[in-house]
């Protein structure tokens, strides 16, 4: 049980250094299943990080949220597939053809590399949003229906799953009917630490529980004294749960 639950945890290298950000994966890659690279590592390093990371021989979700005319979406997730990441991400609010474009291009890249194809997934609602949030964009429906409208729309272009809060992985998987459709979960807090600008959120072992396939931890393993012993009080926290 407890290797199957360090399986299903994905830590956020959000650093501003390569240097950093493979110590915290030399520290922690016998304890985690993934490593995530997003916007402020790949802002600060560039394609580099993933390629160093990657030789650290453990696997890597690169969290871009790909959002543009279908065309260059398509050639960056050709550009993610050739980098070798496990999954990567589009925002779902480019549109079907912009998501089914990405799909095509990220498959289309790993056959002439003959690598496998990464897991794409969509980006459904930032669990910084809240319902005011919606609203300032003319969203009128509640973050969990628009996020699961979202999810529905992924669904139907083929794509592999949904990066979804905690509080909408159940109405995600009532609303798409299949088993393999993967939901990776950020806004996870463990119990002992604050919630941040994160505004729906639950404890690691309530999204589990709930049915995320990953959960994503960032700054309570960050921010630790001990980024290792960290983990292992999560681990902890949700076996006694």
């Amino acid at each position: 049980m407890k290797r199957e639950i360090r399986d299903r945890l994905i830590i956020a290298l959000d650093v501003e250094t390569i240097e950093r950000a493979l110590l915290l994966v030399e520290q922690l890659r016998s304890s985690v299943g993934m490593f995530k690279i997003g916007s402020q590592l790949f802002t600060a390093a560039g394609p580099e990080a993933v390629r160093e990371v990657s030789r650290m021989g453990v696997p890597i979700f690169l969290d871009l949220k790909f959002h543009d005319i279908p065309n260059t979406v398509a050639s960056a997730a050709a550009e993610a597939a050739k980098l070798g990441v496990s999954i990567f991400n589009v925002h779902a609010l480019g549109g079907s053809e912009m998501m089914r474009r990405a799909l095509e291009a990220a498959q289309m890249a790993a056959e002439r590399g003959g690598i496998a194809r990464p897991r794409v997934i969509a980006v459904t609602a930032l669990t910084s949003a809240d319902q005011k949030t919606l609203n300032e964009l003319g969203i009128a429906e509640s973050p969990t229906a628009f996020a699961v409208r979202l999810a529905k729309l992924a669904a139907e272009v083929g794509l592999d799953g949904v990066v979804a809060s905690p509080h909408e992985i159940r109405p995600v998987r009532d609303a798409v009917e299949r088993a393999s459709f993967l939901i990776v979960t950020p806004g996870v807090r463990p119990r002992w630490t604050a919630h941040h600008d994160q505004k729906r959120v639950m404890t690691p072992a309530e999204a589990l529980n709930a049915g995320a396939d990953y959960i994503v931890i960032g700054r309570a393993v960050l921010d630790a004294p001990d980024p290792a012993r960290a983990v292992e009080s999560i681990i902890e926290e949700i076996e006694d749960s």
